[in-house]
């Protein structure tokens, strides 16, 4: 007779033989994400929003794009759930990746699993029909997304921007622009010009070993101070420390000076599953308690976590 480890053995086996090779193999030395996040000590307020974060694929259902700069491992809509329930979050709003490219089919298909409690930003190829955007904004995609990073693009995407932001006028979304602080000086103006309202990713990537009053951070600071259509995320620490986890110190002053100058039009995500890191894979609990380090009141908890991130995204329910 064969015992109970033997049958569970064979029982994995007959599983494993039966499920299908990956499509994708992701790249050597990737970092996949944290597989036990600690609970944080940081307790975040009802109704708290992690407001940017990706589904990876599976890669199986939902291909990765062939023109892609990388492939990540597999981080499907499942486990971001598993993630905001035990960070003590509610929603989510979930960022098109450049791996998906202009394919938002993992991204619909997580905001239409979600029971009305994710939203979406989009990645959209210029050409995008008028019926395909309004399907998008059924299933809860509120923004688009431009990368101006240029070791992660072929080539910068104004034209398509200013081209796309007609369309997606009539739905109200807004743009996320994702660039580099040395490259603001030559986007300033453009950006500047741009008509609906903008959200910079993680606080423009500042260089935090030259401090707070370096030109290029203040740069930023002048963008958002002279267009109050511009807002900014604080987040990612992990991508922007020298000094590292677990408290992330060299980042605290960058984002509570944009917490504190501009409480009504700053956001915060955890950036899960941490694409492309190359130091370390950060640990989500922790992150979530570098919260109370740059927002040090509970009334700017309140608006970065809640009031800011509902405003834009769940308007309707905001306003009740």
């Amino acid at each position: 007779m064969r015992s109970s480890a033997d049958i569970i053995q064979a029982e994995a086996t007959d599983k494993a033989l039966t499920m299908p090779e990956p499509r994708f193999k992701m790249d050597d030395g990737w970092r996949v994400f944290h597989p036990n996040p600690s609970r944080p000590d940081f307790h975040v307020p009802p109704g708290s929003v992690d407001a940017h974060c990706h589904v990876f694929g599976p890669g199986n259902s939902f291909p990765y794009a062939p023109t892609r700069k990388y492939t990540p491992c597999d981080a499907p809509k499942e486990k971001l759930w598993q993630l905001r329930d035990h960070l003590g979050f509610a929603r989510n709003v979930i960022v098109q990746a450049s791996c998906h490219g202009t394919d938002n089919a993992a991204l619909v298909d997580a905001l239409e699993s979600s029971e009305g409690m994710a939203r979406g930003v989009c990645v959209l190829a210029p050409d995008v029909a008028t019926e395909e955007l309004e399907a998008m904004h059924r299933a809860g995609v509120r923004g688009v997304r431009f990368n101006f990073v240029k070791r992660l693009v072929d080539a910068l995407p104004r034209d398509r921007l200013l081209a796309l932001t007609e369309k997606i006028a009539p739905l109200g979304w807004h743009i996320v622009i994702y660039f580099e602080a040395h490259d603001l000086p030559e986007l300033y103006g453009f950006f500047a010009s741009l008509p609906t309202t903008v959200i910079v990713d993680h606080m423009g990537r500042p260089d935090v070993t030259r401090g707070t009053d370096a030109p290029e951070f203040d740069l930023f600071v002048r963008l958002l101070a002279e267009n109050e259509n511009i807002w900014t995320k604080v987040s990612c620490p992990d991508r922007l420390s020298q000094t590292g986890p677990p408290d992330y110190a060299d980042v605290v002053p960058f984002g509570r000076h944009l917490v504190e100058r501009f409480p009504d039009r700053v956001l915060w995500g955890t950036d899960w599953p941490h694409p492309n890191l190359k130091s370390h894979m950060p640990d989500d609990g922790k992150l979530v308690d570098f919260i109370p380090k740059i927002a040090t009141t509970p009334k700017r908890q309140q608006q970065l976590l809640v009031d800011n991130p509902m405003r834009l995204y769940w308007p309707e329910e905001f306003e009740r």
